[in-house]
């Protein structure tokens, strides 16, 4: 509820001055109360986007972390391969050395 002034008396300069002193104050009061309002409104915007920013970095660090781990497996596998390639090779030339002599 917003105080309302009384109604100066039109014949005292004193009350005319607080009269109007009430209405600047009142007047520079709502200004105020927009500006935190607009202040409050652009505080909740911005947590929201550091809450986004926070969440993609999150998440970048969870997909770098993956990649990491997925690059060492696929290194791993690529040398079991081979592996398995050079044996497979060794077992080929032992085949053939004893279908030769046989």
């Amino acid at each position: 509820m917003n105080p309302q002034p009384l109604p100066p008396c039109h014949e005292s300069k004193e009350s005319m001055q607080v009269y109007k002193q009430h209405c600047k104050i009142a007047e520079e009061y709502h200004e105020v109360k927009k500006e935190i309002a607009l202040l409050e409104e652009r505080k909740k915007e911005l947590i929201a986007r550091l809450e986004q920013v926070e969440k993609e970095s999150m998440d970048a660090a969870q997909l770098a972390k993956e990649y990491a781990e997925l690059t060492e497996e696929n290194r791993t596998l690529k040398l079991a391969q081979t592996q398995c390639v050079e044996q497979l090779e060794k077992l080929r030339i032992q085949y053939q050395k004893r279908q030769g002599s046989s």
